[in-house]
């Protein structure tokens, strides 16, 4: 049983950061493509970035390109998302999730993804 477990939101002013990790267990992600979402109160679930679990290859979001960088530590099962210049616009709860069909390709669509996290709030004041 795959579960993923986020920790590191809260509250920060604009211009901060934060730190998300995002504890993965149940199996290896050799395969899978990791990402992390945000869903903004009355908003669709949003693609923010996403990794490679073995490449470590990348991509991320225009709105959060230059600001937040995205990474894996493949023994401890972990992804981390460090997010810098924070604006209150990135205020949502973030998610991480698993594809586990994306060895080669991903998805920005939640829908492809396997396992989530249950969320944990950002909130950005101005």
């Amino acid at each position: 049983q795959v579960q993923l477990v986020e920790s590191g939101g809260g509250l920060v002013q604009a211009g901060g950061s934060l730190r998300l990790s995002c504890a993965a267990s149940g199996r290896t992600f050799r395969s899978y493509f990791m990402g992390w979402f945000r869903q903004a109160p009355g908003k669709g679930r949003e693609f923010v970035a996403g990794i490679f679990w073995s490449a470590g290859s990348t991509i991320y979001a225009d709105p959060v390109k230059g600001r937040f960088t995205i990474s894996r530590d493949i023994a401890n099962n972990t992804m981390t998302l460090q997010m810098s210049s924070l604006i209150p616009e990135d205020t949502a709860v973030y998610y991480c999730a698993a594809d586990k069909g994306g060895g080669f390709y991903y998805s920005i669509d939640p829908r492809a993804y396997d396992y989530w996290g249950q969320g944990t709030q950002v909130t950005v004041s101005s």
